[in-house]
C-alpha cells in the first residue's frame, strides 16, 4: 500500500512540511509496511513560492530587505536561472506574521521590501516574476512594490513621499514614471477569488486582520479607489476589478497598472508545477490537511482540490483540520484538531501535540 501525505500549511503553528513529517512519521511507527510519499502542497498561502523553491530544487537567493514597517529583514527566494524566473513570497518580507498584534498598522505597512526582492531579481536578468500572494501585511495597492521599481509617488507639492510615511496611499497627488522602469512580467498566485472592492473585497474582509479598524473601512476604501484611479489613467488604462485583486491589499491590481500581469489560482498553478497528479494516481490513500477548513476553503484552496482530483482517481483521502465546516464531509475520513489558544506562548509546541494525538486516537488506514 502507498500512502500519499500531502497537507498544506498549518497556518500560524506548521510548515506544510512539517506538518507532513509528523504524519509521515506516525505512518512509519504503526504501519511500518506501508510505503509513504510526502509531497507537501500550497495554493498561493504564504510559503507557495518557498514550497516550490524546495520541490522544484531551485538556486536560493538570500537578501536583506524591509519588512512591512521597515525594519532590516533576511530574506530568500528562489531562482530559475535557465527560465529567468524569480519564485517570491509576499510574506517573506511584507508578511503579517514579522509583526506583533501591536506593530498592525495598515497606514505605514508597506509592500516596498518585496519590490526590493523582485528589483534583485530584475538585476540577475528575471523576465518573469513568480509572486506568492499569500500571508501579507498590508494593503497598500503594490504600491510599495511599484515604488521600488522605479515608479515614484508625489505629494500635493510634488515631493517624492518617503517610504513608509504614515497614510503614504492619501498623501499621492501625483506619480512620475521612471525612464528605468524595467520589462517584467508577473505571474501572481492567489488563494481567494475576493475582487479589490465590494462587500467581499479586500478592506472588508482582510483589513480588520492586517489592522483596519470597522470604522475605518469605508474611509480607506474611499482612498484607494483615488489610488487606483491615478495608477490607471497615469496609463491610460481602463480599470476592471477582477477575482484575486482583493488578495495581498491589492498587489496584482497595482501591478497591473504598469505590468504585464496574470492572476494565477495558486493550487491549479502548484499541482502542475510538482505533477501531483501522478503521485494521487499512484497512491491508494491520500491523507491532507491545514489548519482551519472553513467555507473559503472550497472556493480553490488546496486541500479542496486535492479532494476533487483524488475522488476523480477513484481515491479515498483524510482530512486533518481544526473547522467543523458542513464542506468536510466530502472527505472520507475527517480528523478534528482541537482548536488553540493562540494568547499562550506554547501554542506552536502545542498545536504539534495535538496532531499527534489525533492521529494515534482516529486515523485508521482502512476507511
Amino acid at each position: 500500500m502507498n500512502v500519499l501525505i500531502s497537507p498544506n500549511a498549518f497556518k500560524g503553528t506548521m510548515t506544510a512540511r512539517e506538518a507532513g513529517e509528523i504524519i509521515r512519521e506516525y505512518i512509519k511507527a504503526e504501519f511500518p509496511y506501508v510505503a509513504t510519499t510526502l509531497l507537501p502542497i500550497a495554493d498561493g498561502g504564504d510559503g507557495t513560492c518557498e514550497l516550490l523553491t524546495e520541490i522544484l530544487q531551485l538556486e536560493k537567493k538570500s537578501v536583506l530587505a524591509l519588512d512591512s514597517i521597515g525594519r532590516p529583514i533576511p530574506s530568500s527566494y528562489g531562482w530559475d536561472e535557465n527560465l529567468k524566473k524569480a519564485y517570491i513570497d509576499v510574506s517573506t518580507a511584507s508578511g503579517i506574521a514579522s509583526l506583533q498584534q501591536n506593530e498592525l498598522d495598515p497606514f505605514v505597512s508597506s509592500s516596498y521590501g518585496t519590490g526590493l526582492l523582485v528589483g534583485h531579481a530584475i538585476e540577475l536578468g528575471a523576465k518573469e516574476i513568480i509572486l506568492g500572494l499569500g500571508g501579507s501585511a498590508t494593503v497598500d495597492l503594490g504600491v510599495g512594490i511599484l515604488a521600488a521599481l522605479g515608479i515614484v509617488f508625489l505629494d500635493d507639492s510634488g515631493r517624492e513621499i518617503t517610504k513608509y510615511s504614515p497614510h503614504f496611499l492619501s498623501k499621492i497627488k501625483h506619480i512620475q514614471k521612471s525612464i528605468k522602469i524595467p520589462k517584467v512580467k508577473f505571474t501572481c498566485l492567489c488563494d481567494v477569488k475576493n475582487t479589490f472592492f465590494g462587500d467581499r473585497g479586500a478592506i472588508p474582509v482582510f483589513g480588520p486582520q492586517k489592522g483596519i479598524l470597522s470604522d475605518q473601512i469605508a474611509s480607506y476604501e474611499s482612498v484607494c479607489k483615488s489610488t487606483v484611479k491615478r495608477l490607471f489613467k497615469k496609463q491610460r488604462k481602463v480599470f476592471i476589478d477582477k477575482p484575486g485583486f482583493g488578495a495581498a491589499g491589492g498587489i496584482a491590481l497595482g501591478l497591473s497598472s504598469f505590468f504585464e500581469t496574470e492572476i494565477n489560482f495558486g493550487s491549479t498553478y502548484f499541482f502542475e508545477k510538482v505533477d501531483l497528479e501522478s503521485k494521487v494516481q499512484s497512491a491508494d490513500v491520500i491523507i491532507t490537511g491545514e489548519g482551519k477548513y472553513d467555507d473559503q476553503s472550497a472556493e480553490g484552496k488546496a486541500c479542496f482540490e486535492l479532494m476533487q482530483l483524488a475522488h476523480q482517481k477513484d481515491r479515498k483521502i483524510a482530512l486533518i483540520t481544526s473547522g467543523k465546516d458542513f464542506g468536510t464531509k466530502k472527505f472520507d475520513l475527517v480528523l478534528t484538531l482541537p482548536d488553540l489558544d493562540f494568547s499562550k506562548n506554547d501554542y506552536r509546541k502545542k498545536s504539534r501535540e495535538n496532531l499527534r494525538a489525533v492521529l494515534k486516537k482516529e486515523f485508521i488506514l482502512n476507511f
